[in-house]
């Protein structure tokens, strides 16, 4: 077997350059189809990574200004969502929905102090509920709860950038005060974004800050999670609570500029039918590029095999068998198929995890939008397989065609 192996590279190394293009061409391909399988998985993995701190079947309703005079009031008047809204829709739809909350934002962003340490960090007035629609990982402590509604607390929850910016090296901060806008809260959680673990961030119960704020019975926007499981669903309760709170705000039924509706599901399954098209894309070039390599080691067997005709001739003269000289071309191609797509294919993974972690590092936002491109391993090998056993087809026919040659005539046409 060794001896075998042995023939296979002498005769592998005196026919140096064809080899090499040979086995470039199969390298390639399969390089080529790692890098496009894991570029569209980063791409796709990005995009469900934006979606996964958040309900995949949420409503967001925000207010606008309205666009169309309407039951004698004027347009470019502000609309101003209130706590009764929420309350009316829970009344009138709640049987279609999972969760409800109102935000409240304290307006720019608010001066947040501990001891010599501040910054300016945007601050939101939130209800229980909301951790089931913007769902964020409960690193310390606990999130808001029904008492701090209800007592209106004093009490807050910092995404950990923030935690880090104020408290530096001190690690047991529950239950020690920041002050926002000058007002004391005590510290009760700390949390995580699942989307972008960088976000600074900071939650107080929603009755409190609408109440030390300025803000009673306002909200800036209203956040519910729907029980809807298909986008036609979703879009019948987002067109029901769209002219609720049109009837509620006197809004004319034909302006929808007045009522900003984020509708996650639609936006989420749109994405997915992109990358849909994005991974069937991928797969018809990584076809083509591996049928472009099946071919290239297809044409460099014939041209192997017509410039070593004198050769095989005279192995046939001293006694080669017909299968052995198919065996023996065989085995030259398989060889150089098998290693040159191996190596194309640790190419490409390595390639791809280098990716990974240089955006990782890079930090920034661009690894949320390209999140850990890799491609399957199992999918990959599948490609290697089937380049290696059109190798083997590829180099059977001109093979067979050698050795059915006489010596005499290989001979005589060398």
């Amino acid at each position: 077997m060794f001896d075998y192996l042995q023939e296979i590279i002498s005769t592998l190394r005196q026919n140096k350059l064809r080899a090499i293009m040979t086995g470039f061409s199969v390298a390639w391909g399969i390089f080529m189809l790692i890098l496009l399988l894991g570029s569209g998985k980063g791409l796709q993995n990005g995009m469900e990574n934006n979606f996964s701190g958040t309900s995949k079947n949420a409503l967001w309703i925000w207010s606008r200004r309205t666009q169309v005079a309407y039951d004698g009031l004027k347009a470019g008047r502000r609309i101003q969502f209130t706590d009764q809204d929420v309350e009316e829709l829970k009344r009138k739809f709640g049987d279609d929905f999972d969760n409800i909350s109102g935000r409240f934002f304290i307006r720019g962003e608010a001066r947040i102090t501990y001891k010599n340490e501040f910054g300016s960090f945007r601050t939101e007035g939130i209800m229980p509920e909301f951790n089931k629609i913007q769902i964020v990982n409960q690193e310390e402590g606990r999130y808001i709860n029904q008492l701090d509604i209800d007592q209106h607390r004093k009490v807050t929850i910092l995404s950990n950038p923030i935690k880090k910016a104020l408290f530096k090296d001190e690690t047991d901060v529950i239950g020690k005060y920041i002050k926002v806008n000058d007002v004391p809260f005590k510290v009760v959680g700390i949390f995580t974004d699942p989307e972008d673990k960088e976000r600074k961030r900071i939650y107080l119960p929603l009755t409190t800050a609408q109440k030390v704020f300025n803000g009673v019975n306002k909200l800036g926007e209203v956040a519910i999670a729907t029980s809807a499981i298909t986008v036609a669903e979703n879009k019948r309760i987002e067109e029901e609570v769209r002219t609720l709170l049109a009837q509620r705000h006197r809004v004319s039924p034909d302006d929808k500029q007045a009522l900003g509706i984020w509708n996650t599901l639609e936006h989420f399954k749109q994405a997915q039918g992109v990358f849909t098209g994005i991974r069937i894309f991928v797969w018809i070039i990584g076809i083509m590029t591996i049928i472009a390599g099946i071919v290239g080691v297809s044409n460099i067997m014939i041209i192997l095999v017509k410039e070593r005709t004198k050769e095989i001739g005279i192995r046939k003269a001293i006694g080669a068998t017909p299968f052995s000289v198919i065996r023996l071309v065989l085995s030259e191609s398989v060889f150089i198929t098998a290693f040159a797509g191996f190596f194309g294919l640790v190419a490409g993974m390595g390639l791809l995890s280098v990716v990974s972690m240089v955006l990782q590092q890079a930090g920034g936002g661009v690894e949320r939008a390209f999140w850990n491109p890799s491609a399957d391993l199992y999918v990959a090998l599948w490609a290697l397989l089937i380049l290696v056993v059109a190798g083997l087809v590829a180099g059977y026919i001109p093979a067979r065609k050698a050795s059915s040659i006489r010596p005499i005539e290989a001979l005589h046409d060398e």
